[in-house]
């Protein structure tokens, strides 16, 4: 033996030497196959062993180091509080698809999209006819062309109970840019997570979902918010109802299964966009409100972190054997802290490693130098099912502190409102709610203005009818959210009252409603007769047309090719065969109403008394429509100066950090505004109290109302481009008081009077007189004789409806604290039970 040589030395260079000359064999193949395989089938261990993402040294090591990261930045997240931030915020889709759009054509390098859902035929800009270069798939495909990377994580969801078909979504972008032609290759679609019982046996999730809305382009901008990239989103502020077009269905706003209302029939197999039974001509849309920000500044990077962290946990719990998806590394992160962003480096790698960003962080302007005057900081919801994580709730962490220290008022704008005062409400458990009694008993034990104004949906599900079988979940999450608010002696307002305090004098909720009239007259009546054409077929041949263009029915080996598709020439000789009776039945351009008269309820829009109706007067009554005004944001603003925004609502699903992933940023101007509170001289953040300002006027119908080019609108604009437009005015300056009792009046009359108006003329429900199912029954009979949304009483003379309406201003309605207090709202049974209502919460 050499000197210095260990023992067996000279074996294991043998064999070393033997396996690099089998290395491109057939049999080595075969052994690195085998062992892929053992892996596979070695999942089912992880049935009695949930916690083997974390059972190793080495995966005990990088859980250490995160601990240790978060327990260093305020409210335990992943990332740290970032000063320099350029924030702009974006209030409705309308202004966040036409920057998303102008962003998306800019990119240069890579794009990151993260959405619930995806919808590949979106369109970013309306009306969609003569827009067909901006629908989502094409922007992608012309980006990919142009050799930007581009990867995209959208949640696989459980088929039976959700309809959003990933699947689709997967396909169609796939099939942008087959083999052979410019971007193979460029875009990346993953799903999660997955559902495959023989790959993932100890892992599936079917009741979470991965819920976080983001972009990220080129590291230099980023958006997140509220609004996935999906049908039923786009809307703009005066929320229209109506889309009904005599002049013509090119003019159409909402193409095929964008025009929703889920409380009608909710989304029918969307991989055949244009399939949609609900007629325009019958029944209104359910218009959407929502919150977004754009962000460039250092925030971007922990954005792009958590996307590539994610995208890496996906890579190893679902495709770590598959070639066509490469594991990526992040600049910042690499060597020994690699494995933050989850990376691996097994023995039998499969996939590239690529470095992201492409080009250099400090290329980058952000990196060196400062973009804005926000204070900002990326919270999250995260665990081991979603990242691969031990659980991260800084969200619940944030809404907590900050809602425990406001001194002047809470605002809050969300989907949902479960949440608990303490641990006697299973199964409901985040204590957001514990924050908000917290800060409204300090306030009235100190005898101070305060006030909790909460602005969420009627019916925070699609429903349907409530009374029926099938809305039991959607009782459920309001029986949930009932009891977090004012039922029972562990609510808001019982644990509140319960220290002496009135909780009337501090917590106020709201529901947003909104109406419009259907543009369907004697005249396209008769257009449909001799035609012998129905205007739902017409707006299906209009979906066929723009939303086709070969991106629908394929497989990622076949892309589709609607050449030639009898289908397709049927339809387009039904809307031939329509238009061609426009001017027999006298629709000139000149005698044709207004296709929505959704403005009346806004800021110098005119009243509905005023507009012009081209028909008889009794036809003009039947298409009177009214409905809920979904609020969909994820948005906390507290005294003028902290905002939240992301895509995590106010319920344990969202909060608890084990349930759903969510993403969402805390931000903070240092940027004052000299402003009121209470009528005293009040430093605002600028960021905040801009935004606040502009959701109430919105919210009073003290804006105006918009129109669908947005080309010229700074609010539609990316943040690079230019700032909010604040708007500034009277009406401006009238809401800059959030505590004045001039805006308070007006907040609560509006509230008050459209209360009463959609009451009277719609019978819209649910409502403070319906308190039990029997008094459902009487006040809003289920019958087929009047349609849903429509007038409730066909008798009332038509100038008093007229009248009416015009007394509805803006979209505020009170939320029926009432409605079926007196009833069991969701029974306990198959749906409802122990094991499946943490579903709910």
């Amino acid at each position: 033996m050499a000197p210095g040589e260990e023992k067996g030395s000279g074996d294991s260079r043998m064999f070393a030497g033997l396996r690099d000359k089998l290395k491109n064999t057939n049999l080595y193949d075969a052994k690195v196959g085998a062992i892929h395989l053992k892996n596979k089938v070695g999942k089912f261990g992880n049935i009695i062993n949930p916690n083997h993402r974390h059972d190793e040294e080495h995966e005990k090591l990088t859980d250490e180091k995160r601990s240790r990261i978060a327990e260093s930045h305020r409210f335990g997240s992943f990332a740290p509080e970032r000063d320099g931030n350029k924030i702009k915020w974006y209030v409705d889709g309308r202004d966040y698809f036409w920057a998303v759009s102008v962003a998306l054509e800019k990119a240069k390098e890579t794009i990151y999209i993260e959405d619930w859902w995806l919808s590949p035929e979106l369109f970013l800009r309306r009306p969609p006819y003569y827009n067909q270069e901006w629908r989502l798939d094409q922007v992608l495909k012309r980006r990919a062309e142009a050799g930007v990377k581009i990867y995209v994580i959208v949640y696989k969801e459980v088929q039976q109970a959700i309809s959003c078909n990933s699947a689709h979504t997967k396909h169609a972008l796939n099939a942008l840019c087959p083999e052979g032609s410019p971007g193979h290759g460029n875009i990346r679609v993953l799903r999660h997570p997955d559902h495959n019982i023989f790959e993932n046996a100890g892992d599936m999730t079917f009741y979470w979902a991965h819920h976080e809305k983001f972009i990220v382009i080129d590291y230099e901008l980023a958006f997140i918010g509220g609004l996935d990239l999906c049908f039923g989103r786009w809307d703009s502020r005066q929320h229209p109802c109506a889309d009904v077009h005599p002049s013509g269905v090119v003019n159409e706003v909402f193409p095929g299964q964008d025009f929703n209302n889920n409380r009608i029939l909710d989304f029918q197999t969307v991989e055949d966009w244009k399939s949609n039974e609900l007629s325009k001509a019958d029944y209104g849309r359910m218009p959407w409100h929502d919150v977004a920000m754009g962000v460039i500044g250092d925030c971007v990077y922990d954005i792009a972190e958590h996307f590539v962290l994610r995208w890496n946990f996906v890579k190893r719990d679902k495709y770590k054997r598959s070639g066509d998806v490469d594991w990526l590394t992040l600049q910042g992160r690499e060597g020994e802290n690699e494995d933050l962003i989850a990376v691996q480096r097994p023995k039998h790698p499969v996939g590239e490693y690529i470095h992201h960003p492409l080009s250099s962080l400090e290329k980058k302007a952000w990196a060196h130098e400062t973009q804005g005057t926000v204070h900002a900081q990326v919270v999250r919801s995260s665990c081991d099912w979603s990242s691969g994580i031990l659980t991260e709730h800084s969200i619940q962490n944030a809404y907590c502190e900050i809602i425990r220290n406001a001194q002047h008022f809470v605002y809050i704008e969300n989907q949902f409102f479960i949440t608990a005062t303490g641990e006697n409400q299973s199964p409901i458990h985040n204590v957001i709610g514990k924050a908000i009694v917290d800060a409204c008993v300090r306030a009235g034990k100190e005898g101070r203005k305060f006030r909790v104004i909460i602005v969420i949906p009627a019916i925070p599900g699609f429903a349907g009818d409530l009374r029926d079988d099938a809305a039991m979940g959607t009782r459920a999450i309001m029986d949930y959210q009932y009891k977090s608010i004012h039922r029972g002696p562990d609510s808001i307002f019982e644990q509140i009252r319960a220290q002496g305090v009135d909780p009337k004098n501090h917590v106020f909720l709201f529901n947003l409603r909104s109406y419009d009239r259907l543009n369907k007259s004697q005249a396209m009546v008769e257009q449909e007769e001799k035609s012998g054409v129905k205007y739902q077929d017409v707006q299906r041949a209009e979906a066929e047309e723009i939303m086709g263009g070969g991106v629908h029915g394929y497989t990622d080996e076949h892309p589709g090719d609607d050449s030639g598709n009898p289908e397709k020439e049927r339809l387009v000789d039904m809307k031939r065969r329509f238009e061609a009776q426009r001017a027999e039945v006298g629709l000139d351009d000149e005698k044709i109403s207004k296709d929505s008269i959704a403005e009346t309820a806004m800021l110098n829009g005119g009243k509905v008394s005023e507009q012009v109706w081209y028909d008889d007067a009794e036809r003009e009554k039947e298409n009177f429509v009214q409905e809920e005004l979904y609020i969909h944001g994820k948005l906390l603003i507290v005294d003028d100066r902290i905002v939240i925004c992301g895509s995590s609502n106010i319920n344990d699903r969202s909060q608890l950090g084990v349930h759903d992933s969510e993403l969402s940023i805390v931000m903070e101007d240092y940027n004052t505004l000299d402003s009121v509170m209470d009528g005293r001289p009040f430093k605002a953040g600028h960021h905040a109290a801009t935004l606040r300002r502009l959701l109430w006027r919105e919210h009073l119908g003290l804006l105006p109302a918009q129109t669908l080019d947005a080309k010229d609108d700074p609010n539609a604009q990316p943040p690079d481009v230019c700032p909010n437009n604040i708007m500034e005015g009277s009406e401006y300056e009238f809401v800059a008081d959030p505590m004045s009792d001039q805006v308070w009046n007006m907040w609560t009359g509006n509230a008050d009077t459209n209360t009463q108006i959609f009451r009277h003329l719609f019978r819209a429900d649910p409502d403070n007189n319906i308190k039990n199912f029997d008094d459902y029954e009487a006040f809003l009979p289920r019958h087929n004789k009047f349609k849903q949304g429509h007038l409730h009483d066909p008798f009332m003379p038509a100038d008093e409806v007229r009248q009416k309406l015009d007394q509805i201003k803006g979209h505020l309605v009170w939320m029926p604290l009432d409605f079926l207090c007196d009833a069991e709202m969701a029974e306990k049974g198959l749906q409802v039970n122990a094991y499946t209502e943490s579903i709910y919460t």
